[in-house]
């Protein structure tokens, strides 16, 4: 009985024996990223579940404080023999993950190529930009630029007689992106071909749009209309994955009658999803 008693102890001793010992919990190897990442850029769920629109005066981003606190550069126009002007603008630290470009007018035209160039011959990003009044409504607009160095590349495309002013800033996390995802409500899948209207009231003073795929490639077509076919804004968008680089949007809408349509130009297999919400309301 003795012996059984001490065998067993022996057994349960050396069972403890073979025990892995506890490690210690492993730490992240995450590299920290500076203030200039925009978090809401990585989000799949953004435009769904917002604050809604935010009343004139808020916490918002108020685009007129972002121009009074930049310094503008003129981009001049062209002509039939020589084209526009091109200006560029890099940005080498691989922390920043989006950039702002606001473009504007003195109250004409602005027709413009923005392009984003990640190394020799690559466009990951482009548009082609048309407003009918560059005073009256403004290009606002968040490029996403991950892993660095990238260059925006803007275009004045306009006739000579038509300048424009560009502002092209890095994004931080409380910036325009932020207000931005902070005031979309809702998310809806637009299908390659079909295409989405979503009207707005006179006291709607501008429009939220963000626009974003699974990681395929998004092709698409914003419009902002003031009566039957009459454009006011056009904006012509590729990006080659709309998960990695989303576009953020702020469409100025005075007046009434405003009616925003967003068009999928890509082929029935790429959807993509589109968050269109009143940003600021008078």
């Amino acid at each position: 009985m003795k012996f059984s008693t001490a065998l067993a102890l022996a057994a349960l001793t050396g069972a403890d024996a073979f025990v892995a010992p506890k490690t210690a919990v492993a730490l992240s190897t995450k590299l920290a990223m500076s203030d200039f990442g925009t978090s809401v850029r990585d989000n799949i769920d953004v435009g769904v579940g917002g604050s809604g629109p935010l009343s004139r005066g808020g916490p918002a981003r108020d685009l007129a404080e972002i121009w009074d606190n930049s310094s503008p550069v003129i981009v001049q126009g062209g002509s039939l023999r020589q084209g526009g002007s091109l200006r560029t603008w890099s940005f080498a630290n691989p922390a920043i993950e989006s950039v702002q470009v606001l473009l504007k007018t003195e109250g004409r035209p602005l027709d413009a190529d923005v392009e984003l160039w990640q190394g020799p011959d690559n466009t990951p990003h482009k548009m082609r930009v048309y407003v009918e009044d560059g005073a009256l409504r403004t290009f606002n607009a968040v490029i996403g630029t991950p892993r660095g160095p990238n260059t925006i590349a803007i275009r004045n495309i306009g006739q000579l007689e038509f300048p424009l002013d560009a502002v092209v800033r890095p994004d931080r996390d409380d910036g325009l992106a932020a207000s931005i995802a902070s005031v979309a409500t809702r998310s809806e899948t637009i299908q390659g071909g079909a295409l989405r209207t979503y009207p707005f009231n006179p006291t709607v003073d501008s429009v939220a749009i963000i626009l974003k795929t699974d990681g395929r490639p998004l092709n698409a077509r914003i419009e902002l209309l003031q009566g039957p076919n009459n454009n006011k804004q056009v904006v012509e968008l590729y990006t080659e994955d709309g998960l990695d680089r989303p576009f953020f949007a702020i469409v100025e809408t005075p007046g009434s009658g405003n009616v925003v349509r967003v068009v999928n130009t890509a082929p029935v297999e790429f959807p993509l999803y589109a968050s269109v919400d009143a940003y600021r309301v008078g």
